[in-house]
């Protein structure tokens, strides 16, 4: 607006077959401040808008006669406001014919925004064409801050679905591009010093800065956060801000927002090109930095958190069966993929005054919780197994041990005690998968043995007894081998009985073919534990 409060610089679209009249209005209007463009009829407009759509220059209003030579004003109205390109366009119908309420209401119907009956006063038509700008304004101005939330609240939600710290970036750069219409580079710097960068997909596809490049970032990001928490941002001159993170090889100003919800954790950077040395920032990439900030703090502590369970479970779940009497034992285990929540898995063969014990489990939930409370059965079960090594007794205690000192931790269990001589197996089973024995001939049954979660206090039934032949192979492994979103586990359990039906002879053998066929990409920890008469042997 200029200083007496008019609006400058829209441009009107007049249609309008009368000459005199089209000069009339565009007299008045360009007194006002605004750009004119006359068109004669319906088609000349459609033709007129067409043009204006491809160079991305669409008028800000448009006044339009009623009375056209090819068709109605109205029509014309309606045709505008049925095409996604032009609806949101402002029309205003004029006509000197009626001023009476039937052409005002056919003018609202068919969508326009207002109506005016000529002759008018100038200072009317400058107020009415003023309005439908305005208003247009507002409505578009509301839909695109409302699309922009919307991009905001989908990169938000990206951000925190990461799985690791390469998605965090890379999601929070695309957003930001996104939000602003122009290239952009995500910075993490983690606690430890290290950093992460994310870029946009335009961004990406060309060379990059060097190392020292990154270490001159690292070294702004430190200095923007020196005694400052939150979120803040600045512009950041060339040669202050490396050239080519945000265009290819060109020195230029960055706009950057840093966020960090408090000092010692993870320190967000985001940055675009700036608009120049006064650009005030965008509020909502501001939002975004700092929920950025704390979805990289989650992530990385979740990172330290998987480390420490994963070693525990390396230490504690060795790779190599241990040497039993008269069993050969096999057991692999595979921790779910990194980007993937920690398992509760345990496996475990021991040597007992009765025979060869052998157990597979699995904690309930998914933490570092759950691993600790595996190390705690697992120890447990040995220590217990040199008293009795009754598998029904050994899940009565183990169930006893969680009620006392874990009460809201559930756990599944298998136990089986061989004797090596006879090949008497005793089971017990606690909610897990039974164990599975697949015979010589080429075929493959589950143990009817089942029972309740440890965990819960419910009675055992007593041990399910089988015999093991000579040839025989009994393999138990946790649902994460198997288990799949959408599939009922007893469909999964036929397809791990068929598959290991088929399987070449051999303990090891078996266990490498079944990770083979189902153990790939897969959502949970994995445990089996293979055995058959015979020499002791180390997998």
């Amino acid at each position: 607006m200029d200083g007496n409060g008019k609006q400058t610089g829209s441009t009107v679209l007049v249609v309008d077959d009368v000459h005199a009249s089209s000069y009339a209005l565009g007299a008045v209007l360009r007194r006002a401040g605004h750009r004119v463009v006359p068109v004669a009829s319906g088609g000349e407009a459609l033709t007129e808008l067409g043009l204006r759509l491809r160079q991305g220059t669409l008028p800000d209003v448009a006044l339009v006669d009623v009375g056209l030579p090819d068709m109605s004003g109205f029509e014309l109205c309606r045709r505008l406001k049925s095409s996604p390109t032009t609806a949101a366009l402002p029309v205003v119908h004029f006509s000197a014919v009626s001023d009476g309420p039937e052409f005002r209401c056919r003018g609202l119907d068919s969508g326009g925004e207002a109506y005016l009956s000529v002759p008018a006063e100038p200072e009317e038509i400058q107020a009415v064409v003023r309005a439908a700008v305005r208003s247009a304004r507002m409505r578009t101005g509301a839909e695109a801050l409302a699309r922009r939330l919307r991009l905001l609240s989908e990169t938000i939600v990206s951000v925190h679905a990461a799985r690791c710290m390469k998605e965090l970036v890379q999601a929070a750069a695309e957003g930001t591009a996104r939000l602003t219409g122009s290239p952009a580079v995500v910075f993490v710097l983690g606690e430890e010093g290290e950093l992460y960068r994310g870029l946009s997909p335009s961004r990406a596809r060309a060379s990059l800065p060097d190392s020292e490049a990154n270490e001159a970032v690292a070294r702004l990001i430190r200095g923007l956060f020196a005694g400052h928490t939150g979120a803040r941002g600045t512009v950041v001159p060339y040669p202050l801000w490396p050239a080519g993170f945000l265009r290819p090889g060109k020195p230029e100003d960055a706009r950057v927002v840093v966020a960090r919800s408090q000092e010692g954790k993870p320190a967000v950077c985001l940055a675009v090109p700036a608009r120049g040395p006064t650009d005030d920032g965008d509020p909502l990439v501001a939002r975004l930095a700092q929920a950025t900030a704390l979805a990289a703090e989650a992530l990385l502590m979740y990172q330290v958190e998987r480390h420490v369970a994963l070693t525990l479970q390396h230490s504690f779940l060795p790779q190599e069966a241990p040497e039993v009497q008269g069993v050969e034992t096999v057991v692999r285990y595979v921790p779910a993929s990194r980007q993937t929540e920690i398992g509760g898995d345990f496996y475990a063969a021991l040597n007992t005054s009765h025979g060869v014990l052998a157990a597979v489990g699995d904690i309930a939930g998914h933490s570092l919780d759950a691993a600790t409370v595996m190390v705690e059965l697992r120890h447990a079960l040995r220590a217990y197994c040199v008293e009795n090594p009754d598998p029904r007794s050994l899940a009565r205690r183990l169930d006893r041990l969680l009620q006392h000192f874990h009460p809201d931790v559930t756990a599944t269990v298998c136990l089986v005690l061989v004797d090596p001589d006879s090949g008497r197996v005793r089971i017990a089973n606690a909610g897990h998968i039974p164990p599975l024995v697949v015979h010589e001939d080429g075929t493959a049954e589950y143990a009817r043995a089942d029972g309740p979660l440890l965990g819960l206090g419910l009675d055992r039934p007593p041990p399910t007894e089988a015999v093991l032949g000579p040839a025989d192979r009994l393999l138990m492994v946790t649902d994460g081998l198997i288990e799949n979103r959408g599939t009922d586990l007893a469909v999964s359990m036929e397809h791990l009985r068929t598959a290991a039906a088929d399987a070449p002879p051999g303990v090891a053998t078996l266990c490498d073919t079944l990770l083979r066929r189902f153990g790939h990409d897969r959502e949970d920890d994995i445990a089996l534990l293979a055995l058959r008469l015979g020499s002791a042997g180390l997998g």
